[in-house]
């Protein structure tokens, strides 16, 4: 995890990789006829032997696994480095430390060159869809029912973890969090206390009400008619919310590898700098994981690859850090944009937006480089007359994107106009986020508990890292906005001038 914020550095996670998640995992499939004897003889066998008892699973602590490690454990780490060079890890030139950035990661064991390939873990350690189960019966079961890879491969590492010791994977698992710092342990009080006067707010809610979602749906069609196989005490939300974490945060999809997703055991020990540009990938002449440098390090220097080009929302969202403010290139903000009740032609344009997919209010990432044409689009339609109605469903598509066309939106005689509306909806926000940041100053003194003050506080510090960065944003399209509105008005008024001096002529 990189440049996260350093209020409670014992909280921080480590790092993980790439990988931009669904928008939605449930998945639709009718379930199979019927699942054959021996499965069912067998999976008994299995969950008998291997699972621990009842009254061992219903200890699970609740947003808490009995697996994994603390976030800083070097112990853990060392160990799953052991146990990969014993299972075919070639060299590396990389070795597991505490680092500044992201409590662990991996630093140059000797010096690297810029455009070296480092890494190569072969498939074999490398868990994909493909990987075979420790109880065979259940990877079975979900097969026969079409389970999507993502929860696909969050059933499989919660009943890998659970079989401990049983596990190939028991060395990798207990050296991963016990307790990721996604968004998906936010508690929806914390998400409204927080992040407020940010859309990723909304992003978050959709995101655990996703996973939600998708454990009920499982539990439904699946776990419900194999309890056996997927005792509730050890697949429940809890552990689903766990495994989602560890699959958000640490998943890579790998293009060489016929786009595949994958943990990457090792290599999600990286941490992410917005300052490199190098991803993961698979080598099919090494047949391993690699990726390449793409600047040299020094002995015992960090090295660092890319999660992507993600804003600092993103960030938050999947990996539970902010970067440093003002060091994110690919930041952004969503700008929320509406039509207004009160205008004339509400139904007309609302029908127009619904027809290409948009509602009436809509999100439009705004960058330190500018915004979409997108975003010009709709305030255009958002502030269009009557007259041109015609060219409402134009306007809708060119906001939605599904338009061959794209060049600028330009209607010079509405420019002004739709600035102006672009501009009001940016004060909005930023008062949003001036109105957060000035009173969160005072939030959470009331808290008696130090480990739940402490919390609090660390999350209290990734919104205000976050509330400062998109503000900044907004400041930025706040001043070319103002910028531009000021020379429009200025060529009004010279033509107005120029208009006046050619009448006064003729009096």
């Amino acid at each position: 995890m990189a440049e996260a914020s350093k209020i409670f550095q014992t909280t921080l996670i480590p790092s993980p990789l790439r990988l931009k998640p669904p928008p939605c995992f449930i998945f639709h499939h009718h379930p199979p006829n019927s699942v054959h004897k021996k499965h069912q003889t067998t999976a008994i066998r299995c969950s008998s032997s291997s699972a621990p008892s009842v009254s061992t699973a219903t200890a699970i602590v609740p947003q808490m696994v009995p697996w994994g490690c603390d976030v800083d454990s070097l112990e853990n780490a060392a160990a799953l480095e052991k146990w990969l060079y014993g299972n075919g890890l070639p060299d590396q030139k990389m070795g597991i430390d505490k680092v500044e950035v992201g409590e662990r990661g991996l630093v140059a064991l000797k010096n690297i060159r810029n455009g070296e390939k480092l890494l190569f873990v072969p498939p074999s350690l490398v868990i994909t869809a493909d990987s075979e189960w420790t109880c065979p019966e259940a990877g079975e079961v979900l097969k026969q029912y079409s389970v999507p890879d993502w929860p696909y491969l969050a059933t499989y590492l919660i009943s890998e973890a659970n079989l401990q010791q049983s596990s190939r994977w028991s060395s990798y698992i207990s050296a991963l969090p016990r307790q990721p710092y996604s968004l998906l342990y936010w508690t929806r009080a914390e998400l409204d206390r927080y992040l407020e006067a940010s859309q990723i707010r909304v992003r978050a809610i959709e995101r655990i009400t996703n996973v939600i979602g998708t454990y009920n749906d499982l539990r439904l069609r699946i776990f419900s008619k194999h309890p056996d196989l997927f005792p509730e005490e050890v697949f429940n939300l809890e552990t689903f919310k766990w495994s989602f974490g560890i699959l958000f945060s640490r998943l890579v999809r790998l293009p060489s590898m016929d786009g595949k997703v994958a943990l990457v055991p090792w290599a999600d020990m990286l941490n992410h700098s917005c300052e490199v540009e190098t991803f993961l990938d698979y080598d099919k002449s090494s047949q391993g994981v690699y990726f390449t440098t793409d600047r040299q390090y020094q002995l015992r220097e960090q090295v660092f690859i890319s999660y992507g080009r993600k804003s600092n929302g993103e960030l938050l969202l999947s990996y539970g850090f902010v970067p440093r403010e003002g060091t994110n290139p690919s930041d952004s903000v969503e700008l929320s944009l509406s039509l207004k009740k009160s205008d004339k032609c509400y139904k007309e344009k609302l029908a127009a937006l619904k027809k290409h997919g948009l509602s009436a209010s809509q999100c439009f990432p705004v960058r330190v480089t500018g915004w979409p044409v997108e975003l010009i689009a709709f305030a255009y339609l958002a502030v269009s007359p009557p007259s041109m109605s015609t060219q409402f469903d134009e306007l809708a598509a060119a906001a939605s994107n599904k338009t061959n066309s794209k060049k600028d939106v330009k209607f010079p005689e509405m420019e002004e106009k739709a600035l102006q509306f672009v501009l009001d909806s940016c004060e909005i926000s930023i008062s949003k986020y001036t109105k957060f940041l000035q009173e969160s100053g005072s939030m959470d003194l009331d808290v008696t508990s130090p480990k739940q003050l402490n919390r609090r506080l660390f999350l209290k510090q990734l919104a205000v890292d976050l509330c400062n960065s998109e503000r900044r944003i907004l400041f930025r399209a706040q001043n070319v906005l103002r910028t531009r509105l000021r020379d429009i008005r200025k060529g009004e008024l010279k033509a107005l001038n120029l208009f006046e001096g050619f009448r006064n002529l003729f009096k």
